[in-house]
């Protein structure tokens, strides 16, 4: 079972999450913003904080994470 975006996401530091979505809370997250705190977490040593491979797969094929705004903003 893999966890749900929005579950993942409560795990994140709220600094990290500012500096991700700055601007764009109202819209889905989109991947880059997922790669940006992906990235911080690494080089932070926080790889227990990261999500898993199927995780990311689950979010991106269910519409959790969009890969590209489509529209809009």
């Amino acid at each position: 079972m893999v966890r749900k975006f929005d579950d993942w996401w409560k795990t994140v530091p709220a600094d990290l999450k500012a500096k991700a979505r700055k601007g764009d809370e109202s819209n889905k997250p989109l991947l880059n913003q997922v790669n940006y705190v992906l990235l911080h977490l690494h080089l932070a040593g926080k790889h227990d904080a990261k999500p898993t491979h199927e995780e990311l797969k689950d979010w991106l094929h269910s519409g959790q994470v969009d890969v590209l705004r489509q529209g809009g903003k």
